[in-house]
């Protein structure tokens, strides 16, 4: 089949591209540029885990990057020549479906290399093979992945912590203490997001001790690829896997990249207070309020328990938004436009903007609550609701307008842990009307109990005048 298609592009000399291989066995010839490559293991618990082979990242002519394998029947054959960087032609070799829960490639299917394939290193280096492609993602774009077994993107910010140690005491991290040397914890300041955990692990902490501590100057810059999004202590954190790599500063061009806006951003790169950035806060609204008065211009994410006292009724309880990046899409001529990819024929999906009052044991305020959190209520999308809605009224959606469901009504009462992101937030970016300071609540962590009020202060017996007195000063 793969001889096939190289036949019908007319090209038959030529070697194949990734995107031009089909499944099964191929006698064409493929070329790539070695990316990367690591030992492939089955996880036993309690144990090392058993090594299956070589996994191998590679990259064509046409940027496009894909998975390759190496059987443990067949490593030793192939390893000793495998160098990161250089270029490869092979022949005789098997495609098949991917079935690994985590993807570090575009190209789904896995290059199979078996005992008739014929892997030779081309001595001459081709330019037009790239030496890298990296994937780097958002802050916001990890949130919404978080926790869903599939692709494992790049991340790059810069370092405010690492093992917990600001940098500008220069933290030495090579160590001969095998007992500690398995994680490196760095704390990573991403431009769309807070500081975020990310967490480096065996041949990846190794790497990033060995350049950081080889480095002149401290290092301020940090990528880091195929991370995986995960919930850690009720946080967004990244981990790294054995695909990962990292890369410091003036190493890759992304790193250079960033280290020039930093230059143009230098508050980014203010010292931070480690009990700070490691603890996670809950905050009630009134320490909210002081923060935001504090730090008006700073985005940040606190822990809010609350009450939930009524929801706004009305018939504009979700948005169609842009499946790729949430956005609210605007509705062209025949197709939905979405104004922040410049897609001109987006996929909609139906997202949650629903707005909550809610109260805790001093304040009382309103809650915009957007995307899939108020899935963590109701059980269900918002696309869920409104197709149950349009299947019991008739109708394709367009021409309905789909109330307020009775399960929004049924959270009246609820105690919730409410993730808070504090931003000044522009409600433009979902077409909405106004921009203001808002609080958006991001993920309905968990039910909780509101906790007891604050006890008044105790002031001494004494004459009605005298604790009079004592209550004024309490107050002032």
């Amino acid at each position: 089949m793969a001889k096939k298609t190289a036949i019908l592009t007319g090209e038959a000399s030529s070697p194949l591209l990734f995107r031009h291989v089909s499944p099964g066995p191929g006698d064409s010839t493929l070329q790539f540029r070695l990316i990367h490559f690591w030992e492939a293991r089955k996880n036993v618990k309690g144990g090392p885990g058993i090594i299956l082979g070589i996994e191998i990242l590679m990259i064509d002519a046409e940027s496009t990057v894909a998975q390759g394998f190496i059987g443990q029947n067949r490593r030793n054959q192939y390893e000793k020549q495998l160098r990161r960087g250089s270029i490869y032609t092979l022949t005789n070799f098997y495609a098949s479906n991917s079935k690994v829960m985590y993807h570090a490639a575009d190209q789904r299917l896995v290059i199979c290399i078996s005992h008739a394939s014929d892997l030779s290193k081309v001595e001459e280096n081709i330019e037009v093979i790239l030496t890298e492609r990296f994937r780097i993602h958002s802050f916001s774009d990890f949130e919404a992945n978080c926790d869903l077994r599939g692709d494992l993107h790049d991340v790059v910010g810069h370092l405010k912590l690492v093992d917990g140690q600001p940098l500008h005491q220069r933290p030495v991290l090579c160590t001969k203490d095998d007992s500690i040397s398995r994680k490196v914890l760095v704390h990573l300041q991403l431009k769309d997001g807070p500081v975020i955990n990310v967490y480096l692990w065996d041949e990846a902490a190794e790497n990033f001790r060995l350049k950081f501590d080889s480095c002149a100057a401290t290092p301020t810059v940090l990528l880091v690829t195929t991370v995986n999004p995960k919930i850690l202590g009720g946080k967004l954190c990244l981990s790294s896997m054995s695909s990962s790599r990292v890369f410091l500063d003036e190493e890759v061009d992304p790193t250079k990249e960033y280290m020039t806006w930093l230059t143009t951003n230098p508050s980014a790169t203010s010292t931070v207070n480690p009990v700070e950035v490691v603890k996670s806060e809950t905050l009630t609204i009134s320490e909210i309020a002081a923060f935001i008065e504090r730090q008006p211009a700073k985005i940040a994410y606190f822990d809010y328990i609350a009450t939930i006292d009524d929801v706004k009724l009305g018939t504009e309880w979700y948005y169609i938004a842009c499946k790729d990046c949430q956005t609210k899409l605007n509705l062209g001529p025949t197709t939905m436009l979405c104004p922040k990819c410049g897609n001109e024929n987006a996929t909609a999906v139906a997202n949650y903007r629903v707005e909550m009052s809610v109260y805790d044991n001093e304040e009382q305020c309103t809650f915009i609550i957007l995307g899939d959190a108020e899935k963590e209520l109701t059980g269900r999308k918002a696309t869920e609701l409104i197709d149950i809605y349009v299947e019991e009224n008739g109708g394709d959606g367009a021409e309905l307008e789909v109330p307020l469901p009775q399960c929004f009504i049924d959270t009246i009462g609820q105690t919730k842990i409410f993730r808070i992101k504090v931003a000044h937030y522009n409600l433009a970016n979902y077409n909405f009307t106004s921009t203001r300071l808002s609080l958006t609540a991001t993920k309905i962590v968990s039910s909780a109990v509101l906790p007891p009020k604050k006890p008044p202060l105790q002031t001494p017996p004494g004459t009605e005048v005298e604790n009079l007195i004592s209550c004024i000063f309490a107050l002032l």
